[in-house]
């Protein structure tokens, strides 16, 4: 994959929930295309292990425990920087797979809080300072959910297609300044943790969403395309890229093997 160095003004790329799954994938591949990777999560541990990985890989990292629906603490992070080149929103997740009927609203709350008001909480605290980088680029990770919807997937249909309206608009709104907005949105993506923390931890039914796909995307998979989409040239906006994997047609229709 050719990619661009980025230009010395926008070398900093903020990743959210970088704590593992696609974040941590991405922070580590950004980290590679000569960005200084800033890693925010809520788990300090695990960024701080990620930051010393990419460092003594070369690379330049720093960690930031943060939780992105804390808009105080957001503010003050957004204080370090006089200006940014990347803000890859990325942080969210799922809870349950309810029926609209006997959903839990406290997990409905949980996930528009993480997926629409962190990205939006992140997203005002930074735009000034991608904006005075001259080139600067907010990645908006969504899903597939965000642009069709699935039986027992109300509550996290509802957040992700939150997040793709946040991009699409925020796009209307600052087009003339020297900002990019991407929106990447995945499909069936296998990951240690996101059908695990869906259902609660419960391991059988967090295997039976993958059972017979024979394979689905990968954390890297996804962040190979968000480096990819970050690394075109500076008037190459990359609105929105749907990626799934081969068995995969839509959000309801998967070939599984026997």
């Amino acid at each position: 994959m050719a990619t661009a160095a980025p230009p010395a003004a926008s070398r900093i790329a903020v990743v959210t929930g970088a704590s593992s799954g696609i974040g941590a994938a991405t922070a580590r591949q950004l980290a590679a295309a000569g960005y200084r990777v800033v890693l925010t999560a809520r788990r300090k541990d695990r960024i701080e292990a990620l930051a010393e990985e990419i460092t003594k890989a070369g690379h330049q990292a720093t960690a930031y425990a943060l939780d992105v629906t804390d808009r105080a603490a957001v503010d003050e992070f957004a204080t370090a920087f006089k200006t940014i080149g990347v803000l890859v929103n990325n942080a969210g997740g799922a809870l349950g797979a309810d029926p609209v009927a006997t959903g839990d609203p406290a997990d409905w709350r949980r996930m528009y809080e993480t997926n629409v008001i962190g990205t939006l909480n992140l997203t005002q605290a930074l735009l000034p300072k991608l904006i005075a980088s001259g080139d600067g680029t907010v990645v908006v990770v969504s899903s597939t959910a965000g642009h069709g919807t699935y039986e027992g997937g109300g509550g996290y249909v509802a957040a992700k297609h939150g997040a793709h309206v946040l991009a699409e608009t925020l796009r209307l709104e600052i087009v003339g300044q020297p900002v990019r907005v991407i929106e990447i949105a995945p499909g069936m993506v296998k990951t240690d943790e996101f059908a695990l923390t869906r259902f609660g931890g419960d391991e059988a039914k967090a295997a039976k969403v993958y059972q017979g796909v024979a394979e689905p995307l990968t954390a890297d998979d996804v962040a190979e395309t968000i480096t990819w989409a970050v690394t075109r040239p500076a008037h190459v906006n990359v609105d929105l890229l749907v990626l799934r994997p081969r068995a995969q047609a839509s959000n309801t229709k998967v070939h599984r093997e026997s």
